[in-house]
């Protein structure tokens, strides 16, 4: 392919209703190099269909079926020629319809997948649409032919080699031939099963296509123009940044800002392909451009927050100058499928937290009865929920000096519950009261950026 082609996705809010998705066609339409657009399911739709999924009885059914008729309606009915798509978008809540009656008799991860595609299939049916309507040759495309994944529905890992081949053999001639709209966050298993890749899966798709194209960039639109210092919505002086390498704004995600996945991240890493970051809403007010490497990278690049952690001290006499307990306790928390998050020890204590990153379990899920009964078997334990993250993103933040002073000095006010710095050289975080997260948010904003 050639070095031009650009690869858009747009998120759900972008494509939630008849002017949102006007909106993005504006802005496909802006740019010429822009011939692969990558779509999420519209805004509400995904979460409607994870709830059909879990199995409902009849009435409810019927509720939130009449739910995702209306939204994708509301988008049909504006159309000038609606009767065109109106067969297809009624054959697929038949299908949903279909499906979450299956899902009341017995629920799997598998169906679950089936369902919750139909999201992206209807909101990318319905984007063609838009699109042939201002005249422009505009091709649907089914990403499952050449989003080849393993059968680990839920959160199904890409073949990278067989999509690299299949993307070129059926995507590019097209490409080459027509505007291509596609599906982010679904695939396909070697039967044919539908499968998902977790959430944020529409912009790990846009990653991958891109890099399965060797794209010249990867825009991904959403309702923010960017990747600001820390939440807007916490910090109103937030500054918008406008180069940030990938380790940055993995961190960052990884942290818990919402603009990026962290996985969606690696694909374009690996081909060493920029992604940008815009909003739909307001395509003029530029965005975020995220690289290899910027020019002076600084000390402190943002603040990110994670809500909703859980602590877990371990105390055990029988650490004191043995070997193999912290063995044995990563023994137990693998069996039990848990990933550790952060980690601090102390001469007979661990204090560490759970990992819930892209996936739909939350900590206290994890925390199950059998995990805990057998890890009292080794230790005494104690768990603290509704604690909140606090990172600080940056750059040589191990080896500068003062940075201790700088953050602490102001943090005065607060109990901090756990520290973790020195492992990387890109954050320092720790854990604080819930209900405090905000205004060390603020406080700490205050101070290192304003």
């Amino acid at each position: 392919m050639s070095q031009t082609l650009i690869v858009a996705k747009f998120g759900g809010t972008s494509v939630a209703d008849f002017e949102a998705m006007n909106r993005s066609a504006d802005v496909v339409l802006q740019d010429a190099s822009t011939r692969l657009v990558v779509l999420s399911a519209s805004a509400g739709i995904t979460n409607l269909l994870v709830a059909l999924a879990e199995g409902q009885q009849a009435p409810q059914r019927a509720v939130l079926l009449d739910d995702i008729r209306r939204i994708q309606y509301a988008i049909v009915d504006r159309l000038q020629r609606p009767e065109v798509i109106r067969d297809e978008i009624d054959r697929m809540i038949d299908n949903i319809s279909m499906l979450s009656e299956a899902a009341s008799l017995a629920t799997s991860n598998a169906l679950t997948d089936e369902l919750v595609s139909h999201g992206e299939l209807m909101s990318s049916l319905l984007f063609v649409e838009i699109l042939r309507e201002r005249q422009v040759n505009a091709e649907w495309f089914d990403v499952r032919k050449v989003m080849r994944t393993d059968d680990h529905f839920g959160r199904a890992v890409p073949d990278v080699q067989v999509l690299a081949e299949q993307a070129t053999a059926q995507l590019q001639p097209r490409i080459e031939q027509a505007l291509v709209i596609t599906q982010g966050f679904i695939g396909s298993e070697s039967e044919g099963r539908t499968t998902t890749l977790g959430r944020g899966g529409s912009d790990y798709t846009a990653a991958l296509l891109g890099e399965a194209l060797n794209a010249a960039r990867v825009d991904i639109w959403t309702d923010v123009p960017g990747i600001y210092t820390t939440d807007p919505r916490v910090v109103p002086t937030a500054k918008r940044i406008d180069e940030i390498t990938f380790e940055e704004a993995a961190e960052m995600a990884t942290f818990g800002a919402k603009v990026l996945h962290p996985a969606t991240l690696l694909p374009a890493v690996r081909r060493g392909i920029p992604v940008f970051v815009g909003s739909s809403k307001d395509p003029a007010a530029g965005g975020t451009r995220v690289c290899n490497e910027t020019r002076n990278p600084p000390l402190f690049r943002a603040l990110a927050l994670r809500r909703k952690q859980t602590l877990l001290t371990l105390h055990s006499l029988n650490m004191l100058h043995t070997f193999g307990f912290l063995a044995e306790l990563f023994n137990i928390l693998a069996r039990h499928n848990v990933s550790v998050d952060l980690i601090t020890t102390s001469e007979v204590s661990v204090a560490l937290t759970l990992d819930t990153t892209g996936s739909t379990s939350t900590s206290a899920s994890l925390l199950t009865q059998a995990l805990l009964t057998e890890l009292s078997s080794l230790c005494r334990v104690e768990v603290e929920e509704d604690l909140a993250l606090v990172a600080i993103i940056g750059n040589q933040l191990s080896k500068a000096c003062g940075v201790g002073k700088e953050v602490f000095g102001v943090l005065d006010p607060f109990n901090l519950r756990m520290i973790c710095y020195g492992a990387s050289s890109y954050n320092l975080c720790f854990l604080v009261p819930g209900n405090d997260a905000e205004s060390v948010v603020r406080t700490l904003h205050r101070n290192l950026f304003e």
